[in-house]
């Protein structure tokens, strides 16, 4: 491990998949202030929808996702049915039928609505909002669902896109975080996705878990490059058993060391580069034709909620318990409660119980750390003038960057500040100096590898 490493490795720093981000958000942000928001949006901006679904048959140790676990139908039935009229609440407060660049299922596991309800969802959509001709239709999933008859509902619903969480292919790994999936089970998924015509498929992988060392996870890489998915996110195991009880079932002592998980991320991102893979900032990589791949190269690539993403919508709608939004205002977040979200609808409410209104300065710094996040450099005297603070003296932000220039991490030319190949993995540590919320110390952030 080199010295770089060792120093900056283990800061903890937020993940930058929003500015601010999300700790910050507070409860003046209500229904009221999202109808506001929602009445003085441009209609000519595309907008990209999120639907999150809470619920899984089962929660796996290591899960830091907001779910729960449903053994029967019925819940999930009855969540299907109250985000139909969340939907219609939305789209009436809108009041036009909007285009629809994207849309994302996420969860839990949304795969878990039964046929009818995922399809009265989906229909449901597409009676509020106009689909784009060259729509992405995006859902997570667990391999061990994947059946036959699910692919065939996915395809009449015009899914085209799907991500399989398959985390790491060892059995031993597999038992301790509380997902057992054979490698035959995933490769059962990738066949029957592709024989309906889903065949932009993306695999998430993590390092840091239980039992990982060279050997396995390098194994699990070779696995992964046989069934070639289009993309791949390789994100770092998060152990916060004080926010997530059942991650107490992970013993600690399994658990890699600091050393050794920065070992596993490096071992993991040559091997994935070896097998062909381009790097896609911080933690995702795609084949050379993948259109993340593409958009890297053409300098459109984005950062939201999902990671990195080819999505450019201006706009996010959130629907479902916890979803988050964002407007050219601000960010919301649903009641993340599936009772008190539901209530609100039920009561003709917009369902947001937080948010965070933007001023100028909140959306420069969001472009700067974007810009980082997913380019590794910005020239921020070009960015500060689109926000009306041409003047902006970024004194205090370079002097925050001194240390990481003398190690060699960044370097400052006449206000480029752009990420060293090697400084490339702290690339969120550069980030955190343009954060003018971090200080508040609100929340415990992860690890910067």
């Amino acid at each position: 491990m080199s010295t770089l490493e060792q120093k900056y490795a283990t800061r903890n720093v937020p993940r930058y998949t929003s500015y601010p981000t999300a700790p910050h958000f507070h409860a003046g942000i209500d229904g009221a202030a999202y109808g506001k928001w929602l009445d003085e949006l441009d209609a000519g901006l595309d907008l990209s929808i999120y639907l999150h679904v809470p619920y899984c048959r089962h929660i796996c140790h290591y899960c830091g996702c907001h779910t729960k676990a449903a053994r029967r139908d019925d819940p999930v039935i009855a969540y299907a049915e109250t985000m139909v009229k969340e939907i219609a609440l939305t789209a009436k407060k809108l009041g036009s039928r909007r285009r629809v660049a994207h849309v994302h299922w996420g969860g839990g596991t949304p795969s878990l609505l039964p046929r009818n309800a995922f399809l009265k969802v989906v229909r449901a959509l597409q009676n509020a909002f106009e689909f784009a001709p060259d729509l992405e239709h995006a859902i997570e999933l667990d391999p061990r669902t994947v059946s036959p008859e699910l692919v065939e509902t996915l395809a009449d619903a015009g899914i085209t896109r799907a991500s399989l969480g398959v985390q790491d292919f060892d059995a031993k790994v597999q038992t301790a975080i509380g997902r057992f999936q054979p490698f035959k089970v995933v490769a059962r998924s990738v066949e029957l996705l592709r024989g309906v015509g889903i065949t932009a498929i993306n695999f998430d992988l993590m390092y840091g878990l239980p039992h990982q060392n060279r050997d396995t996870i390098l194994h699990t890489i070779e696995l992964t490059s046989r069934l070639a998915p289009g993309r791949i996110a390789l994100f770092g195991y998060a152990h916060v058993p004080w926010m997530k009880k059942h991650q107490r079932l992970i013993d600690e002592a399994a658990l890699p060391g600091a050393n050794e998980r920065i070992e596993l991320a490096d071992c993991a991102r040559h091997a994935l580069v070896e097998a062909g893979y381009e790097e896609i900032g911080l933690d995702h990589f795609a084949l050379p034709g993948d259109s993340m791949a593409l958009a890297l190269n053409a300098g459109t690539l984005r950062r939201n909620f999902q990671g990195y993403t080819t999505d450019t919508a201006q706009v996010l709608i959130g629907f479902g318990a916890s979803s988050i939004g964002f407007l050219p205002q601000g960010y919301v977040q649903n009641a993340p409660d599936v009772g008190r979200w539901a209530r609100l609808i039920e009561g003709g409410v917009l369902p947001i119980v937080r948010g965070i209104a933007l001023d100028a300065d909140d959306r420069m710094r969001a472009a700067i750390i974007e810009s980082l996040m997913t380019d590794y450099a910005v020239s921020v005297h070009e960015v500060a003038p689109h926000f009306g603070l041409a003047d902006y003296d970024f004194t205090q932000e370079f002097e925050a960057l001194e240390e990481l220039v003398r190690d060699g991490i960044v370097t400052i030319d006449k206000g480029h500040v752009e990420m060293t190949k090697a400084g490339r993995p702290f690339v969120r540590v550069a980030a955190a100096a343009f954060d003018a919320y971090l200080e508040r110390g609100v929340a415990r952030h992860s690890m910067a590898v």
